[in-house]
C-alpha cells in the first residue's frame, strides 16, 4: 500500500500487527525485541517497515549508515545525544522531553557498546565524560543502550552511543539507583507492598514537566571515523534545537517526528531507495540523496545541523 503509519507505541507486537495487515510502517520507539526478523514476513506481505527513525536512534543511524558507505574502512562509530531543558535547575539538572518513564530504563538498562568488535556491556550510567557542544556549553555524556540495529547491521570494531545530560544530574541519578530507587522488586512498607519505582516516578515526574513556555534544547554529536582512499578520514554532524516559540512545539518532538514523517512522505510519494522488508534507518541512508533529502527538510523546519569531513 502507498500509505505509512507513523507509530509511537512502545509495543513489540504494533509492527507485527501492521505487516500482518499490509500497512507500511515507520516507527519512532524502542522494542524490546529485535524487529529485522520481521524483515522476511515484511517482504512477503510488500511492506516497507522502517523502526527506530527519531533522532536517536534514527537520524543517528543515517549518518553513521551513510559514512560507512563512504568511507572504504571505518573503524569508530561514537554519537551522543539528550534532550536538556534551556534553563537548568537544582537539583535535578534536568526536565523530560518524552516518557519520563522512558528515561528512568535508560538509567537501568544495560548498555551495550561494541569494542575491537565485539559486543560488550557497561553498566547504565557509567563512564561519565564531560563534552563541550557549542553553543550549549559543557554537558556529561554516559553509555546508554542506544546503539540497537547497528551492532547487527555494520560491521564496525568500536561503536558507542551515550546520552547528554547537565553536569550533577548524573552523580544523582547513580544515587537514586544505588539506593534502591528505580527497583521493580515489590517493598513492604507499613503493611503495605510497593514498587520503589512507582513511589519515585509519582516524586519525579511533576518536577520533571516542562512549565507552559519552557524552553527544552536537543543536542546531538554524530563522529564517524575510518580510511578513505588511504587516509584517516572523520564524517562529523552536529544537531541543534531549540522549542518552536511559534508552535508551542517541544524541542524533542519536533526532532524525533519530523524524521519519521519525512521518511514517511518517502514511501508514500514511491521515493524510498529499498523495496519491501524490515529497515533501520543506516540502511536506506547508504544510498545516494537519501540523508541529503532528510537533513534537507530537517533545515527546512529550524532544526540546525552543521556537517563537515576532515583528512589527516
Amino acid at each position: 500500500m502507498c500509505c505509512a503509519t507513523v507509530c509511537a507505541t512502545d509495543s513489540d507486537s504494533t509492527i507485527l500487527e501492521c505487516i500482518e495487515a499490509g500497512r507500511n510502517y515507520v516507527d519512532i520507539s524502542f522494542m524490546a525485541d529485535n524487529p529485522l526478523p520481521l524483515g522476511e514476513l515484511a517482504a512477503r506481505n510488500r511492506v516497507i517497515a522502517v523502526v527506530d527513525c527519531g533522532v536517536g536512534p534514527g537520524v543517528s543511524n543515517m549518518m553513521a549508515g551513510r559514512a560507512v558507505a563512504e568511507l572504504d574502512t571505518c573503524e569508530r562509530i561514537d554519537m551522543c545525544v539528550g534532550g536538556l531543558p534551556e534553563v537548568r535547575h537544582w537539583p535535578f539538572e534536568y526536565k523530560a522531553g518524552f516518557a519520563p518513564q522512558d528515561v528512568i530504563e535508560e538509567y537501568t538498562r544495560p548498555a551495550r557498546l561494541v569494542e575491537h568488535g565485539r559486543v560488550v556491556v557497561r553498566e547504565a550510567l557509567s563512564e561519565p565524560e564531560l563534552v563541550d557542544i557549542a553553543g550549549v556549553g559543557t554537558v556529561e555524556a554516559f553509555n546508554t543502550d542506544g546503539l540497537r540495529t547497528l551492532i547487527d547491521t555494520l560491521n564496525v570494531p568500536f561503536m558507542r552511543e551515550r546520552t547528554l545530560r547537565w553536569p550533577g544530574h548524573i552523580e544523582l541519578m547513580r544515587v537514586f539507583r544505588d539506593l534502591g530507587l528505580f527497583s521493580s522488586e515489590p517493598l513492604e512498607v507499613g503493611g503495605v507492598k510497593v514498587r520503589p519505582v512507582d513511589v519515585t516516578a509519582a516524586l519525579l515526574f511533576p518536577r520533571w514537566t516542562y512549565a507552559e513556555g519552557e524552553v527544552d534544547l536537543t543536542v546531538m554529536r554524530v563522529e564517524v571515523g575510518g580510511i578513505k582512499g588511504g587516509v584517516p578520514t572523520t564524517y562529523r554532524w552536529e544537531l541543534y534545537d531549540r522549542r518552536d516559540a511559534a508552535s508551542g512545539t517541544r524541542s524533542m518532538s519536533r526532532t524525533t517526528a519530523f524524521p519519521a514523517a519525512l521518511v514517511a512522505r518517502m514511501i508514500a510519494g514511491g521515493r524510498f531507495p529499498l523495496g519491501p522488508g524490515v529497515h533501520p534507518p543506516e540502511m536506506p541512508a547508504r544510498h545516494p540523496g537519501f540523508l541529503e533529502e532528510i537533513l534537507a527538510g530537517l533545515r527546512a523546519r529550524g532544526i540546525r545541523i552543521e556537517a563537515e569531513v576532515t583528512s589527516a
